[in-house]
């Protein structure tokens, strides 16, 4: 057992190596995630009262969150190739299925954020000659942003876990790298709960982050 730790010490580079990698591509992702659910936001897609404006953007997010992200990443890595779209590298085709799929979710937060601010807040602005665009900027975007930070935080941490899933389409994050150690060395016990370790020390400041975030809500 004391053998099997040394192994795991000695693997500690290639760990952080690998950590580095998860975190690079989980903050891209989300950052475009946030890019994309904001443009959605910017036209209001998801709220529009034109049916050519929401069913597209109702459609992305209804067939991004009803289907596994295991497929849409396959797809994208092998699908391009099919389609004849040209080759495309195996962390942008992890970075694209990721994007796609949190923008969903955070287009969604966004969504119940908006909605969750009293409808007599548009109400007053409008009769205080703002316009709709004016009212959305000054008034709604402001109270929406106390209330979607927590679960934006959250979606995070989900986004972090989820970047294992590259491992797939041979993407040297976190979960490769394990499993590269313990077909060299063995030893996967020791291995797998290394890398739960680092996946734990990346993810519980943000768990504590999102608990006082919760608790200020609440108490606010």
């Amino acid at each position: 057992m004391f053998a099997d730790w040394t192994y795991a010490l000695q693997d500690w580079p290639t760990y952080l190596a690998a950590a580095w990698l998860t975190l690079k591509l989980s903050l891209a992702a989300f950052a475009f995630a946030l890019a994309c659910a904001l443009g959605l936001l910017g036209a209001s897609a998801r709220r529009s009262r034109h049916v050519l404006v929401r069913a597209p953007a109702a459609a992305y997010v209804e067939v991004i969150r009803n289907t596994p992200l295991l497929v849409q990443m396959l797809f994208i890595y092998f699908g391009a190739a099919y389609l004849n779209i040209g080759d495309i590298s195996v962390f942008g085709a992890a970075l694209l299925a990721l994007t796609l799929f949190q923008g969903a979710y955070v287009a969604e937060i966004f969504r119940s954020g908006i909605e969750a601010v009293p409808r007599g807040q548009w109400e007053a602005a409008r009769a205080l000659g703002l316009t709709r665009a004016q009212t959305f900027g000054s008034v709604i975007l402001p109270q929406t942003r106390a209330i979607v930070l927590p679960p934006l935080v959250g979606q995070y941490l989900s986004l972090v876990k989820d970047t294992s899933i590259a491992v797939v389409i041979g993407y040297a994050e976190l979960l490769r790298e394990g499993q590269a150690v313990v077909d060299r060395d063995g030893h996967p016990g020791v291995t797998y709960l290394a890398i739960a370790v680092l996946y734990f020390v990346i993810c519980s400041p943000l768990s504590v982050v999102v608990r006082r975030m919760e608790r200020k809500a609440v108490t606010a």
